[in-house]
């Protein structure tokens, strides 16, 4: 997992060949008049996912307490403060059913190790490797989720 606020993306980009124009594109769209919902980028290598939702309780999003294996989740906070909770999928030992390849989820039914927030102007890369439970807080949160393709 990685966390920083966009103005740092440069640090970023050589991780993976995708995530060049995965931050030039957060970098250079104004997301603020944009409605919910899905946008294509590079196919289904990369899109977007606008996502404009009142928060949830901690224990409404731990119940869904998430990782993914065929992409990287780039998840971009512009309006609103998110509380994120965090475990290494190394250490979950409690998955709640089998990975559904279809929507590239696998739940588990483990608590978080720790929570963190997100701030307008910041990101977290989740790696297939980083079960989080996303979306905690009050109010409206206002977001990006980018979704990296990890292969060709």
């Amino acid at each position: 997992m990685i966390l920083d606020d966009l103005n740092n993306i440069n640090k970023y980009v050589a991780i993976h060949p995708r995530f060049e124009k995965a931050f030039a594109y957060l970098s250079a769209t104004d997301f603020e008049t944009m409605k919910p919902g899905k946008y294509e980028i590079d196919g289904d290598h990369i899109y977007a996912m606008i996502v404009n939702d009142e928060a949830v309780a901690m224990l409404d999003s731990t119940s869904e307490f998430e990782c993914h294996n065929t992409y990287i989740d780039i998840q971009y906070v512009f309006g609103g403060v998110e509380t994120v909770g965090y475990k290494s999928r190394l250490t979950c030992v409690e998955p709640r059913g089998e990975y559904d390849a279809k929507k590239d989820v696998l739940f588990y039914e483990d608590a978080p190790d720790f929570f963190f927030k997100l701030y307008p102007g910041q990101f977290g890369i989740y790696f297939p490797d980083d079960v989080h439970a996303p979306m905690i807080g009050e109010g409206k949160i206002r977001k990006v989720v980018m979704k990296i393709r990890l292969q060709a």
